[in-house]
């Protein structure tokens, strides 16, 4: 058992040593495999190092002397303008002050006068940094790598730049002398404000053509201006600027280029005070120039227009943008009502289809190169024109709400937590409205309540997504009313508002297409498409921004023969009537228009209201430029999806019902829905009543009464109608009666229509169809009275007999006989002319009245009779001839046979 003991005991040694020298084995191949890869990667990178500095370009001296012009060009190829030209001042390096070149070291390379070219402390840190954070989030550049980049590479963050940028700084160190290097920097960077080189920067910002002249703070200004020279410009942004003056002063403390104190006295220096109050005229399109700077600056890192010599492609359309800037400047011909001088504007107009920027109108009045451009830069709150982005958009996109989609505007929605409220802008509410009349109206209740419905997050998302960036990256309840602190650009509202007008498919809205730099590279800028919302959440919003267009707030806005959707917008002051902002916003499927106006501060520099009429400017600037622009083009209407069907909906149903057969055309709207979220349920509210039965109308001759019955539902909740119509008149209402039954007073003679109605008592306009009954009302036969004061008198002159009667009683006619001979018509009139008299013959002449109308149609009354003597011709003269009046002859009296009626349009009532 020993020897058993002791041979296990062997064995499993054995087998430890055996696994030992297997793992040591296996421990030396993994490091002879690492050895053998680091050798190859270093092998590698070395050949591959040696590559690049092999290819990288020559110290061209030429090439360092001065910087680069830019040459862009407009949407046809065409070049409108060459940046880098002008406004240059040299220098040596004599020139420079002390003051500014320790400016410049401390805040750009403040080891500049001991490194070699490359920085090695600065050079680890940004490597550490680059891989901690990622390729290109530090740099590591001296004023000697700024140079060399600026006179030979494209300032594109790549490592093969990078690798030739320092094997090239070195050798500029080798070739040229700290101060050559340091001039070379200072004669060749960009200053902003057309200025290039520090000489010339100091000329136009302070007026001094000698650098021995510049303070400590102007000299802190120039140094920290190259790092953003167009947001740090004194004449624009003298906050920012001075913010960027305290960072270089305290740089130069900490490299002990001057004192606290002197850094401190420095600080309290006021920057307007400084500088000159010319400043250097505009650039033509400076305002669309100052987006193209920004656009390259933030894509291609590091690149500079002003200096690098490239060649822009841009979107620019001059046409356009010549328009725009004339809207913007005052003169005699300009139509925009402007209320006053101190009114400030800025809009952009954008390709609807593609996003490309088409013109920019940065501000009014500018003759300043690089001037605040409102266009693209700061921003306003953006009043009723977030509504259709953060409350109605994300409404329909997640909700699948419908323009008919009933919101209760009912009172001012309070907010809680708090002892304020959003209130309409009229104060006005007016229960439930259509989310279309909420939006055409830009009621504020509904438009926060259709914000809650979609949901905080929802609506944010759908606002970043067309491009509005929110105050604190959150959310505010009045943000859907624009009227939180989150703030845009006209550039921002357009692009959002284009992807309305193009199906929901949106990008960055771009001026630059395409960058070629000098070395015959080319860089594609153009931002890739994205959708960003259903087809149907842009036709529908497009749908109800033609409403207000149509019959809204914007009217004012309307072109005859263009499909033009738009939104207006205005702000307010917490303690103040009126608006300081302004703002329209608008599309038609060629163009998108985007414009504010405001910029008005009180005597303390806070913001103050627009003067009356001035809030209407947008509107101005959106129609006249859209109409300009749209000329001799087609401009299609917006074509609707597939996902939207038009439903018609019965007026005031919640949810919506589709009308009856019974439903009145006034109650009955055209919505948009969703495919598939329409309804379907029919109303019953206009549903038609049963008419009554058994109607039947009796004429009671003794109290002259027609009595009027019918039978109906005893349970029903309705009322009669009453209507009656003499034959040949209107039927007029005479009643509404709960009864079954009436009695009509004190009727005519004629025959009557009668008519009953069934009325509900609950909704007064669902209604039966009208029964109906005739009745015919005798009229009561009178006796015809014989003719009064009949009378003849003889006309010896006329040789005629006048004969004339009176008459009181029912319409008549009148017979007349002579000698018993009947005259042949009745006479109309009282009185005849009886001619053919012969003289010493006696005539006896009656009268009978006959009956003309009703009852006593053809009655004859009593006859009347009166004998008349003519003298014979023998008869002496009467000593006095008596004057007789001559009688008109038979129809010439004035109820004669032909009396014309007179002429009513010359009758006094």
């Amino acid at each position: 058992m020993t020897e058993n003991r002791q041979s296990r005991t062997a064995s499993r040694a054995a087998r430890r040593k055996q696994k030992k020298k297997q793992k040591k084995s296996i421990w030396k191949k993994i490091l002879i495999a690492l050895a053998i890869v680091f050798l190859a990667t270093a092998i590698g990178t070395t050949a591959v190092f040696g590559y690049w500095i092999a290819t990288a370009p020559e110290l061209d001296e030429s090439k360092l002397a001065d910087p680069f012009s830019s040459s862009l060009l407009d949407k046809d190829g065409k070049e409108f303008a060459v940046l880098g030209t002008d406004n240059r001042k040299k220098i040596e390096y004599e020139d420079l002050p002390q003051v500014l070149i320790d400016a410049v070291t401390a805040t750009e390379d403040a080891r500049f006068f001991k490194h070699h070219g490359i920085d090695f402390r600065r050079l680890f840190g940004a490597i550490l940094a680059n891989i901690t954070d990622g390729f290109g989030s530090q740099g590591a550049s001296t004023i000697t790598h700024q140079v060399v980049e600026k006179s030979f590479l494209s300032p594109e963050k790549k490592i093969k730049l990078k690798v030739q940028e320092q094997w090239l700084a070195l050798k500029l160190e080798r070739k040229y002398s700290k101060e050559e290097i340091l001039e070379m920097y200072l004669n060749k960077i960009f200053y902003g404000a057309n200025s290039y080189g520090v000489a010339q920067a100091a000329e136009t910002y302070f007026g001094k053509s000698d650098l021995h002249d510049l303070t400590l703070a102007e000299a802190a200004i120039l140094a920290g201006l190259p790092q953003r020279p167009t947001a740090y410009n004194p004449f624009e942004n003298p906050d920012a600027t001075k913010k960027r003056m305290h960072t270089v002063l305290d740089l130069m403390v900490r490299h002990g280029k001057i004192t606290e104190e002197e850094a401190e006295e420095a600080k309290q220096v006021d920057i307007p005070s400084l500088l000159v109050e010319k400043r250097p005229e505009s650039n033509p399109y400076d305002a669309f120039i100052q987006q193209v700077q920004q656009e390259i600056e933030e894509k291609l890192d590091g690149a500079n227009i002003f200096t690098d010599g490239l060649t822009i492609h841009t979107t620019l359309d001059t046409s356009i943008q010549d328009y725009v800037e004339f809207l913007l400047k005052d003169s005699e011909e300009n139509p925009i009502p402007y209320p006053d001088d101190e009114m400030q504007a800025g809009m952009v107009v954008l390709d609807t289809k593609t996003g490309a920027i088409k013109a920019i109108g940065g501000s009014r009045n500018n003759e300043n190169i690089g001037g605040f451009n409102y266009a693209i830069h700061g921003g306003s709150q953006p009043g009723s024109v977030a509504k259709p982005i953060i409350a109605y958009g994300p409404a329909i996109e997640y909700n699948k709400i419908s323009t008919y989609h009933q919101i209760n505007d009912d009172k001012p929605y309070e907010i809680a937590g708090t002892d304020k409220a959003i209130r309409n802008w009229n104060r006005q509410y007016q229960g439930w409205v259509s989310a279309r009349y909420a939006l055409q109206w830009s009621l504020n209740v509904p438009a926060v309540k259709v914000f809650d419905e979609a949901g905080w997050a929802n609506a944010q998302q759908f606002a970043e997504n067309l491009g509005i960036e929110f105050a604190n990256d959150e959310i505010a309840l009045t943000d859907p009313i624009g009227g939180s602190q989150t703030e845009v650009t006209p550039l921002q509202i357009a692009g959002a508002y284009r992807a309305f007008g193009n199906e929901g498919i949106y990008n960055e809205p771009y001026a630059v297409t395409k960058v070629v730099f000098q070395d015959g590279r080319e860089v594609d800028l153009t931002p890739d498409a994205e959708v960003v919302m259903a087809d149907y959440t842009a036709y529908m919003i497009t749908d109800m921004l033609k409403t207000v267009v149509r019959e809204g707030t914007g009217t004012a806005a309307n072109i005859s023969g263009l499909p033009v959707a738009g939104k207006t917008g205005t702000t307010n002051l917490e303690h103040k009537e009126g608006s300081p902002d302004a703002w329209f916003a608008g599309y038609t499927t060629n163009f998108t228009i985007a414009a504010w106006a405001g910029g008005y501060t009180d005597e303390n520099g806070n913001r103050d209201v627009i003067p009356q009429g001035g809030t209407q400017v947008p509107i101005h600037l959106f129609r006249h430029t859209m109409q300009e622009i749209s000329q001799g083009l087609e401009t299609p209407d917006f074509e609707r999806p597939s996902s939207v069907v038009e439903v018609k909906v019965e007026k005031g149903s919640n949810p919506p019902r589709l009308p009856s057969e019974f439903t009145p055309a006034s109650e009955i709207v055209t919505e948009l829905f969703v495919k598939g979220t329409e309804p379907t349920e029919v109303s019953e509210k206009f549903d038609e009543l049963d008419p009554v039965t058994g109607l039947t109308a009796t004429y009671d001759e003794e109290t002259n009464s027609i009595h009027v019955e019918w039978k109906y539902d005893e349970e029903a909740d309705v009322s009669f109608e009453v209507s009656a119509a003499l034959a040949g008149s209107e039927m007029q209402v005479l009643s509404l009666t709960e009864d079954t039954a009436m009695t009509i007073s004190e009727v005519e003679p004629g025959e009557y229509q009668i008519q009953v109605v069934v009325v509900s008592n609950e909704d007064e306009e669902i209604r039966s169809e009208p029964a109906t009954v005739k009745v015919t009302v005798a009229e009561e036969e009178e006796n015809i009275p014989p003719v009064q004061n009949l009378n003849a008198v003889y006309d010896e002159n006329r040789g005629i007999i006048d004969v004339t009667w009176s008459y009181q009683g029912p319409p008549a006619a009148f017979e007349v006989s002579v000698n018993g001979q009947v005259h042949s018509n009745l006479v109309q009139g009282n009185g005849i002319e009886i001619s053919g008299a012969v003289p010493g013959t006696t005539y006896q002449i009656i009268v009978t009245p006959i009956g003309q109308r009703g009852a006593n149609e053809g009655v004859r009354g009593e006859s009347a009779s009166f004998t008349i003597d003519i003298p014979g011709e023998t008869s002496p003269p009467p000593e006095e001839e008596e004057e007789i009046p001559e009688q008109p002859a038979d129809g010439e009296n004035g109820e004669g046979e032909n009396e014309q009626p007179q002429d009513e349009d010359n009758v006094e009532e």
